[in-house]
């Protein structure tokens, strides 16, 4: 039974599971975007985002806990420097998920995982979306109030002769 268990433990031991988010996480920091199962991307959304948050605020501190959990310093030296610059005004939320499909081997769900501020082609549509939208009521007046007009086709002598038949001989 699963009772109070709060996370997917992904069929693997601590060690395994951490080696294998950590790992996950490089590549996600040092790539932007990586491919791999729903289950893998939502545990992964949860293991990386306390640790893109400590980026906010660049500190000697941060940088070592952060350190603590993936080991790899040039992973750590490109999220303080340059995806701190770009999430510091979003308050949460670093990370898109995007189903994809299944995989053919074994049907699982496969998903791709992306940082959010990363993606030129969403952030191009965001914008030229906001610039196009306004917001009007359209009032109709009643339908009592509105005049019905019939059309009245009139029937030109070339159409009258379209309509029959041609007679071969």
């Amino acid at each position: 039974m699963r009772h109070n268990k709060s996370f997917n433990h992904l069929g693997r031991k601590k060690a395994h599971r951490d080696a294998l988010l950590a790992n996950m996480t490089i590549s996600l920091i040092m790539h932007k975007r990586i491919f791999t199962t729903l289950a893998k991307a939502k545990a992964l959304r949860q293991y990386a985002e306390p640790l893109i948050n400590r980026a906010k605020e660049d500190s000697m501190a941060n940088r070592r806990l952060v350190f603590k959990y993936l080991q790899n310093k040039y992973a750590v030296t490109e999220l303080f420097r340059e995806i701190a610059q770009k999430i510091a005004e979003r308050p949460g939320g670093y990370t898109r998920i995007l189903k994809i499909g299944n995989r053919l081997g074994d049907n699982a769900e496969m998903c791709m995982i992306e940082l959010v501020d990363y993606n030129e082609n969403m952030l191009k549509a965001k914008d030229a979306k906001k610039t196009t939208r306004t917001r009007r009521s359209r009032k109709s007046a009643p339908k009592a109030a509105q005049p019905q007009v019939e059309e009245v086709k009139a029937e030109t002598p070339a159409e009258e002769g379209a309509t029959e038949a041609p007679v071969a001989e």
